[in-house]
């Protein structure tokens, strides 16, 4: 080994150095380690009638169920334009399109909602 002019050491021997772009294409970025996923708390959907329902009955389909967390006879809360609140029991069903919420049409048609109406559905707190 010989020695260099500030004192230290200096390798002459076959030794390569460590490429530090490998290195830190392993290690994730910053971003990536602070991600949280989100989990939805409330979702807007289209509302329809469904008048085979005889009471407070919210049928909701399994996928979006799955993203609200919300599981079979739980309460769950349908708000119209932000100002009228509408309590149902979920009913949880199979279903292709996960944007349409059938409800019983009995207190929410009084109240001047109609059918296909946009709704805003979550869990009842």
């Amino acid at each position: 080994m010989e020695q260099s002019p500030s004192g230290g050491e200096k390798e002459t021997g076959t030794q390569q150095k460590v490429d530090v772009s490998k290195l830190v294409s392993i290690v994730p970025p910053a971003s990536e380690l602070k991600k949280k996923e989100k989990k939805l708390t409330e979702k807007r959907v289209r509302i329809r009638f469904d008048r085979t329902l005889n009471e407070a009955i919210a049928k909701i389909p399994s996928a979006l169920a799955s993203m609200l967390g919300i599981k079979n006879d739980e309460r769950v809360e349908v708000v119209v334009a932000g100002r009228k609140r509408f309590e149902f029991k979920a009913l949880i069903f199979e279903s292709t399109d996960e944007n349409i919420v059938y409800v019983y049409p009995g207190e929410i048609e009084k109240n001047g909602v109609a059918d296909n109406s946009i709704a805003t559905i979550r869990k009842a707190g």
